[in-house]
């Protein structure tokens, strides 16, 4: 190989490399731009993912619904974007209290919704139910909650809007869903149903929808952690699913799902995985192999104590 061979790789990687800086920063100024003057209406806008969602879309000067069960917290969210917001090219966020898990409040919801600026062009479905443990430690009446919240909450809230969209024949909806709505895994047995379930429902809804020009996408992330958490290694236990999944339960910082939601509206994408690639070998491998992916699992939950993690946003 020349000397100028040599010269001429680093020169291609940077180039490469400042190529693909030119082009994420310019689809993410097209995202925001994408979004100004749209209705977009966020569910559980006060937990992690719903604020950076709430932040990337008030500036981009979308006009927010923001939703959630905490009327201070709601209050809160609405004063810091208000504080770091240009008032001249963004809007002030109104304000819904909403309790997805609460079915029967929803239809009242949504027409309160629909009159705040008459229509919603993007519906960003977020809020999420979690619990950890053994099915024979959850109770029947804990597994209709996590359905309640994590599936027929969206679902109603979802069906509610979609007679505005399909009148005008405009509209997005997103479902923040989950990988477990691909992938199930050990002690997750109602919040992964609730999230294929979810998952089964969109998907069914894009295609039944596409006719009237509104479309359904899906971002499905590994866990949503929390700001500033890191992964403890003294807790990382020494088996092979632990091995095998430790990037899926490390999860995906709440900056990044929103950055993704909001290019997923921008490019009117129809699913997204955000996960690291163990994680997607896991899927092929469910998909091609359940033998061998079933073996794996059952060998790395034999000596795991049978306690209730509570893991609700």
């Amino acid at each position: 190989m020349s000397f100028y061979s040599v010269l001429a790789i680093p020169a291609v990687v940077v180039i490469i490399a400042g190529v693909y800086y030119l082009y994420n920063e310019v689809t993410r100024l097209m995202s925001k731009s994408a979004v100004r003057n749209k209705v977009v209406v966020i569910t559980d806008a006060v937990s992690g993912m719903g604020k950076e969602c709430a932040r990337v879309f008030h500036m981009g000067g979308a006009r927010l619904i923001l939703c959630g069960k905490d009327w201070d917290k709601l209050q809160a969210l609405h004063d810091a974007l208000s504080d770091v917001a240009d008032p001249s090219v963004t809007f002030s966020p109104k304000l819904i209290l909403l309790d997805l898990s609460d079915i029967s409040a929803i239809p009242d919801i949504t027409r309160e919704v629909l009159e705040c600026y008459g229509c919603v062009d993007v519906l960003i479905n977020n809020s999420s139910m979690k619990v950890k443990a053994p099915v024979q430690n959850l109770s029947l009446d804990l597994d209709r909650r996590i359905m309640d919240a994590n599936y027929f909450g969206p679902i109603t809230l979802t069906k509610g809007l979609l007679p505005s969209m399909i009148s005008r024949r405009s509209g997005h909806l997103v479902l923040v869903n989950s990988i477990q709505g691909k992938l199930a895994v050990p002690f997750r047995t109602a919040y992964a149903a609730s999230k294929h379930a979810a998952q089964a429902f969109f998907d069914c809804l894009r295609a039944e929808v596409q006719e009237f020009g509104i479309c359904v996408s899906t971002v499905s992330p590994t866990f949503i952690r929390s700001y500033g958490q890191a992964p403890d290694p003294s807790n990382l236990e020494k088996s092979v699913w632990k091995f095998c999944f430790r990037k899926l339960v490390h999860g995906v910082h709440p900056v990044e799902v929103a950055n993704e939601v909001l290019r997923t509206v921008n490019r009117k994408k129809k699913e997204v995985l955000m996960a690291n690639p163990i994680p997607k070998v896991a899927l092929y491998v469910r998909s091609l192999f359940p033998g061998l992916f079933f073996a794996v699992v059952a060998a790395g939950v034999k000596d795991v104590p049978l306690v209730i993690e509570d893991e609700a946003k």
